[in-house]
């Protein structure tokens, strides 16, 4: 009778072990159920606090996806700028993120090498040839031999897959009309006055990727906002004629379930709009702010803005269900805080 309370203690011990652990069978269906998770974010100045890598480590992205002003270089010295990439991955929270996930990602015009800069910026070669090299883009990738930065990516797991298209809106893009209201940095151009944006071998090569229908979504990655059109700094507003042609792209389009994602703003809101000739909404998913917000301000209106809008340090996380055919959109910010979430059925 002694050795009872042993055995029983030994039998309690087992049983709870096993309601603990997961069975094999509870395992893979846990994978199974788990959505495709994508982080987006923009806006990270490498000599500033960097709070945001142990949350978005958190949420254990399968991919994850630079918006943009992935440093701030601004300068014509491509050893600066080489050493201000160096210090992103410097970070050790980087260096964790880059060792379990996937990066990739585009330019905006901090990394480019000047605020507000297009076309006609004359470093553009040297830098990209460094942003390419901090994304650890491989010698016999196109965009190692041709104008820009834009390439299309495909990324999934065994229930479905995602097509990246990332656009380059600063090695193409034609001059901005500055405006004369103090309030406002630019206004937009009459009709096509202004010019491209992406420019002709870039659109030609995106109406060919929007031809491909054979990933479950496609995300279309601009480093500027796509729908909001109410503020004065850099949109695509700015050039009508080109949101036009987008539009028509996207009317025309082959491929499925398309959304966008931008930055750029030092601020994170979820827009949807209604395009002609899309059977579902398109969803403007802005994060921008991992570094540094503009919280004092005003905020313009923005008649397509679901969401609040928020001032602080901030992240997206993206969730495809492929199964369920619908996309979950969060903001996040510090502490891996949900600010905001938003499900857009397809």
């Amino acid at each position: 009778m002694k050795f009872l309370p042993y055995v029983f203690a030994v039998l309690v011990a087992f049983s709870c072990k096993s309601n603990k652990e997961e069975s094999p069978i509870q395992a893979e269906e846990s994978m199974i159920n788990r959505p495709y998770t994508m982080v987006f974010a923009s806006c990270s100045d490498q000599d500033r606090e960097q709070p945001l890598w142990q949350p978005i480590l958190q949420n254990e992205p399968d991919l994850f996806v630079w918006g943009g002003d992935n440093i701030y270089a601004d300068t014509e010295d491509m050893a600066k700028m080489k050493r201000d990439y160096d210090k992103v991955w410097a970070h050790p929270d980087y260096k964790r993120l880059a060792e379990n996930t996937a990066i990739t990602g585009t330019w905006d015009d901090h990394d480019f090498g000047k605020n507000d800069a297009g076309t006609e910026w004359g470093y553009k070669e040297e830098a990209k040839k460094l942003m390419l090299d901090f994304l650890k883009v491989s010698n016999e990738d196109p965009r190692r031999h041709r104008a820009g930065v834009y390439t299309s990516e495909v990324y999934g797991d065994e229930n479905g897959s995602v097509k990246l298209i990332l656009l380059d809106t600063r090695s193409f893009r034609d001059g901005l009309k500055k405006s004369e209201d103090p309030d406002l940095r630019y206004d937009a151009w009459e009709g096509d006055e202004g010019g491209t944006i992406l420019g002709e071998a870039q659109w030609k090569w995106l109406e060919l990727e929007l031809e491909d229908d054979t990933a479950d979504f496609t995300v279309i990655v601009t480093s500027i906002q796509f729908l909001n059109d109410r503020h004065g700094w850099e949109k695509w507003g700015n050039h009508p004629s080109e949101v036009q042609k987008m539009n028509e792209l996207l009317e025309g389009a082959n491929a499925k379930n398309i959304l966008m994602f931008s930055g750029d703003r030092h601020m994170a809101e979820i827009s949807v709009a209604e395009i002609e000739g899309l059977e579902y909404a398109l969803v403007d998913f802005t994060s921008s702010g991992l570094t540094h917000t503009w919280i004092d301000g005003a905020t313009e209106g923005n008649e397509y803005r679901v969401s609040n809008v928020i001032k602080q340090l901030n992240f997206g996380v993206i969730l495809f269900d492929f199964e369920k055919s619908e996309v979950t959109f969060e903001i996040r910010g510090r502490d891996n805080f949900l600010y905001e979430q938003y499900v857009q059925q397809y």
